[in-house]
């Protein structure tokens, strides 16, 4: 079995309950997206300001060579996920929202709702085990996207 196809099962074996996947597929993609504005927001020096690259750009790189690793189809579909996150940010920007303060509520609300979520499932996150799956989650997400479109990961 394929690393990917060991992973995904792993994460789905605590995401079984239909409340719990229903909220996962809102929450995960949601929390990606406001762990890339808040890494958006933060400071950098002048030197990368210069050049329009924030931390998020520069966290990116790593984490779409580890997806890229686990399988093609799964980084260029996170890589799909980070260009529209980029894009959302622009859009929270251009309606004068404060991306930091915006993002940081929404990272904690999304945060509960999963913990509610692994509450009614019975079974604690994945990421307790090993923290490789909270990038794991993305993937999973992605994976049944995949699956629909019959595209193999």
């Amino acid at each position: 079995m394929r690393k990917i196809e060991s992973l995904l099962n792993e994460y789905g074996e605590s995401h079984t309950n239909r409340i719990n996947i229903g909220i996962h597929a809102i929450a995960v993609p949601a929390i990606y997206f406001v762990t890339i504005a808040l890494l958006w927001s933060l400071s950098t020096p002048k030197l990368l300001d210069y050049f329009g690259v924030t931390w998020a750009h520069i966290i990116l790189l790593p984490t779409l060579y580890y997806y890229f690793k686990l399988s093609g189809p799964i980084g260029a579909a996170m890589t799909l996920l980070s260009i529209v996150s980029f894009l959302g940010i622009q859009l929270l920007e251009l309606a004068d929202i404060v991306v930091w303060q915006f993002s940081l509520v929404l990272f904690i609300v999304m945060w509960i709702l999963q913990f509610i979520g692994h509450h009614i499932e019975g079974k604690k996150p994945s990421f307790i085990k090993d923290l490789q799956f909270l990038l794991v989650g993305p993937a999973w997400w992605w994976g049944h996207w995949l699956k629909r479109l019959n595209i193999n990961y």
